[in-house]
């Protein structure tokens, strides 16, 4: 049993990288720590748990695809839209099928499904996720412009221009309405600053 389990047990490994793997296009921006692969996945995944719920699709199915859309970059780093221009295009069904290729086969199957499904861009989940990628994107510009990265904006304005369910540009729009500690000052019962 212990060697059916080594590939998954190297793959946490490998994965436990995302939490040191920063998101490179905010350097851009001018953000010296900028977020890691790990923290932005996790709001990712909670982000389109949301709008999958609010858009009628299965929630779990739509985190479940969004805790997988970036574990490609184990292997190939975050690559920014900058260093896409110069790099070739990586398929990330064909890093996830190296990733998995030790893992016991009902498992491979399981995460290569995933990542197919996410890349094909097709079930209402995986728009869901894909949209909840963007809105992250957008939040963390938001956040970033907050603490004085101006340039983050040219983030903002990207993604919230890529976003396509109800739900997200809705919320997206809610969300430029609002400030980053405004959850905050209404947990505080506090008055909102004029």
């Amino acid at each position: 049993m212990a060697d059916d389990l080594a590939g998954v047990a190297h793959f946490l490994y490998e994965a436990g990288t995302l939490k040191q793997t920063r998101r490179t296009g905010w350097w851009m921006a001018g953000v010296r720590d900028p977020e890691t692969v790990a923290e932005h996945s996790w709001r990712t995944s909670l982000i389109a748990s949301i709008i999958a719920q609010l858009e009628g699709a299965d929630p779990a199915r739509a985190a479940f695809l969004a805790v997988w859309h970036d574990s490609q970059e184990t292997r190939t780093g975050d690559v920014n839209y900058l260093g896409k221009k110069y790099s070739t295009e990586v398929d990330p069904q064909a890093v996830t099928a190296d990733q998995v290729a030790d893992m016991p086969e009902q498992l491979a199957v399981m995460v290569r499904d995933l990542v197919a499904e996410y890349e094909a861009k097709e079930s209402r989940e995986a728009i869901c996720a894909r949209d909840a990628d963007k809105l992250e994107c957008m939040l963390q510009g938001l956040e970033y412009r907050s603490q004085g990265y101006e340039s983050a904006q040219r983030w903002i304005d990207n993604s919230r221009g890529r976003i396509v369910t109800e739900t997200g540009q809705r919320l997206a729009d809610e969300l430029l309405t609002r400030g980053p500690l405004d959850w905050l000052r209404a947990a505080l019962g506090e008055q909102p600053s004029a």
